[in-house]
């Protein structure tokens, strides 16, 4: 008996994923001790640190009871998951604002349910990677002779499944969340199988077409307005990305106290809850400029290092597993995270336009974090069933 115990553990042991455990409670440890130090100064009537907590617990248990979820039935269901988001999204434009649906900053992106608020397009970027992954596993189970022609198909398909999500999210207003799901389709076509042939023009297209709208912005706005129907006065951010001293006052404030901020924390910070510069809820997407206020250079590359440790962690699972919807999934998952990551600490630093990115397990939020932890889920599960290593599906398993 003793023994059958023993051994229960020791498999137990085995099939969960420690590394991943351990960075995410790494993670979290960044998280509630920054977030608890961004109250220092008294801009806050509310313990944000001790909410995340009680954010990562809910996520923790949401992760768990994912992780028990074989990965042969989320691949079943999630076609079904994806038509739930589907009509929560539907319904924020639809409804009138209410308690539940209520315009918070200028945007109806949330339910609200008391004190906990759901916003479905973030837990809509994972159920989109587990949406194309399922396509693109299935189209490649079934396609036998792969050519230009059943590329072009798979094209299609992943463009059908992401359609109307982007539409939804465009329709919020959203423009964060739509360049987050553009990255997760760009990674995971990578390794969908699908030629070079047709993706280096396709790259090149969106890369031309990208720089074409940026050297627009800079050089001719007027030409965006008469194109887009965008208003000049609505090119702000980039204006104030730019010239944020110019705009210091109004919209380049928030990135101007950011580099002031990381800037006097030099090397190694001016430690924990001693942050002096004023950041308008800098708990949320400005939590990185705390980090290199308070710990400095020193603290943020120890932030990136963790990162970095983890993109490696879940790399090298998806070079492991022989499954394409498992590989898929991870692929686009990193893509998610490393989007997130770089957009997040470049718009602190001024690299990149500011966005409403959340840096991924850090910043303050439940939405966000939930939705990255029902992702930690889906990869505990792939481990959890599959210890020895990531088996290819067989003839049986339904995709």
């Amino acid at each position: 008996m003793a023994s059958s115990r023993q051994q229960t553990q020791k498999s137990l042991r085995h099939r969960l994923d420690w590394k991943l455990i351990t960075l995410i409670l790494v993670l979290c440890l960044i998280s509630v001790m920054t977030i608890q130090s961004a109250m220092g100064g008294g801009q806050y009537s509310m313990d944000f640190g001790i909410r995340q907590i009680f954010y990562y617990i809910l996520g923790g248990i949401l992760a768990f009871l994912i992780m028990i979820v074989s990965p042969k039935k989320i691949r079943k269901y999630t076609f079904i998951i994806y038509s739930i988001f589907i009509f929560l999204l539907i319904g924020l434009i639809l409804l009138p604002e209410t308690s539940i649906t209520p315009i918070i900053n200028g945007a109806k992106s949330w339910y609200r349910f008391g004190p906990i608020s759901i916003q479905p397009s973030e837990f809509m970027k994972i159920v989109l990677i587990l949406a194309i992954s399922k396509v693109v596993a299935q189209h490649n189970r079934f396609t036998f002779n792969r050519s230009l022609e059943t590329d072009m198909i798979l094209i299609l398909k992943i463009m059908g499944v992401t359609f109307i999500p982007l539409l939804l999210i465009l329709l919020q207003n959203d423009l964060g969340t739509t360049l987050v799901v553009m990255a997760i389709i760009a990674g995971i076509v990578v390794v969908s199988g699908i030629s070079w042939k047709i993706l280096a023009p396709l790259f090149g297209v969106v890369i031309v077409f990208g720089g074409s709208l940026i050297l627009s912005i800079l050089y001719k706005p007027s030409l965006i307005e008469n194109i887009a129907g965008i208003k000049t006065y609505q090119l702000g951010r980039i204006n104030s990305w730019l010239d944020p001293y110019t705009y210091s006052s109004g919209d380049g404030f928030h990135l101007t106290e950011s580099m002031k901020a990381i800037g006097s924390g030099q090397l190694i910070g001016k430690g924990f809850n001693q942050g002096e510069v004023y950041i308008p809820e800098n708990h949320t997407d400005f939590i990185f400029s705390v980090i290199g206020e308070e710990f400095g250079f020193i603290g943020a590359v120890v932030l990136l290092v963790i990162y970095l440790l983890l993109l490696m962690h879940l790399l090298k699972s998806a070079s492991q597993t022989t499954d394409l919807f498992n590989k898929s999934f991870i692929v686009g998952y990193v893509s998610l995270l490393l989007f997130h990551i770089v957009q997040n600490i470049g718009m602190t630093i001024q690299l990149l336009p500011i966005t409403g990115i959340p840096l991924p397990f850090i910043s303050y939020g439940g939405s966000a974090l939930w939705s990255l932890m029902a992702g930690v889920g889906v990869l505990l599960s792939m481990r959890y069933h599959a210890p020895k290593k990531y088996n290819a599906p067989t003839d049986k398993t339904p995709l």
